[in-house]
């Protein structure tokens, strides 16, 4: 009793709400700064099942904003390490690791019988892809990313928000990751645990519902913004992810990683160009596959594929 006595002290959540926290399975996708604090509150809060999907491994440049990971955990699985830090700070509550990367072929396994699903991979692909699922599954999601000192965090899908997809129908044209820009490790954390509190509201069902709300901060001057988003409809452009096994022999297979990137392409089959010479590409009338790494150069090539006349367009996220 005494462990969550400072929670159930609030009348906001009581007996009743720390019974639902104990009742929930909540799936974490990312298990790097922005995982970190989730896990961590999350387990301290009494979740009673927490899921962690990361396919990565602890590298010392993450440590600076990975804070769960010491010099000792550098080589190992991400997703293993940080469940077992979990089942350390609490072993009343029951933690699954899935050291693999989130596809669209492996999603539903993974996340069926979530409550309530966090993104926390800092990933155009994998945001979309779990908002995809959310979205046709009734089920919350929330995400958040980070660069520099900026970040937002964002409540989605269930029964009456929006989705990722509805809320923006278009990815960036260019954009650039934390390897690139770099990132401030408090701002992840403070991000990270705002995404660790709207989850804990949505599931001891603390009013106001989170969902359909979406707040920024700017971490350098200390300045936040927050929107509301009705229900919206789904964006009738777009383009779905699926996953290198779900590409069929008849597809034509486009490869914008360069061999530097990738030695191997994506198929063997596939055609390996640049995004500068998509426009010399015509449309064909069976689909056409466009692998790249983040999914960001596939979507801004499908863009251009669909303006010339190609049908029907898949995108897949190799790493």
């Amino acid at each position: 009793m005494s462990r969550y006595q400072r929670q159930e002290q609030m009348a906001q959540i009581g007996i009743e709400g720390q019974a639902k926290l104990g009742a929930a399975h909540v799936v974490l996708v990312g298990a790097g700064g922005l995982g970190h604090p989730v896990a961590s509150y999350l387990t301290g809060a009494g979740v009673g099942r927490l899921t962690i999907i990361d396919h990565d491994l602890v590298e010392l440049s993450n440590l600076h904003r990975q804070v769960c990971f010491d010099e000792a955990d550098i080589g190992r699985l991400k997703a293993i390490v940080l469940a077992e830090k979990c089942v350390a700070q609490n072993r009343q509550i029951a933690v699954m690791s899935r050291p693999e990367r989130l596809e669209p072929d492996n999603v539903v396994a993974h996340c069926t019988d979530a409550d309530l699903i966090i993104d926390a991979a800092d990933s155009f692909a994998v945001t979309y892809i779990l908002s995809d699922f959310c979205r046709d599954h009734g089920v919350p999601l929330i995400s958040a990313s980070v660069l520099g000192f900026e970040g937002y965090v964002g409540a989605f899908c269930g029964e009456h928000a929006p989705s990722v997809r509805a809320v923006f129908p278009q990815m960036p044209k260019g954009a650039q990751n934390c390897a690139s820009a770099g990132v401030s490790g408090p701002a992840v954390g403070a991000i990270g645990a705002v995404q660790a509190q709207m989850a804990f509201n949505l599931i001891a069902g603390i009013e106001p519902n989170p969902l359909g709300a979406m707040v920024r901060f700017d971490f350098q001057r200390f300045t936040s913004s927050r929107f509301s988003f009705g229900k919206a409809p789904e964006p009738k452009a777009g383009f779905g992810f699926i996953s290198a096994s779900q590409i069929g022999g008849d597809d034509r297979v486009i490869e914008l990683r360069s061999e530097k990137e990738s030695s191997i392409a994506v198929t063997p089959s596939a055609l390996r160009v640049d995004i500068e010479e998509i426009p010399d590409i015509g449309s064909v009338s069976k689909r056409t596959v466009i692998c790249c790494r983040s999914g960001l150069r596939a979507w801004n090539a499908a863009l251009q594929l669909q303006a010339k006349g190609q049908a029907e367009i898949a995108l897949v996220a190799a790493g």
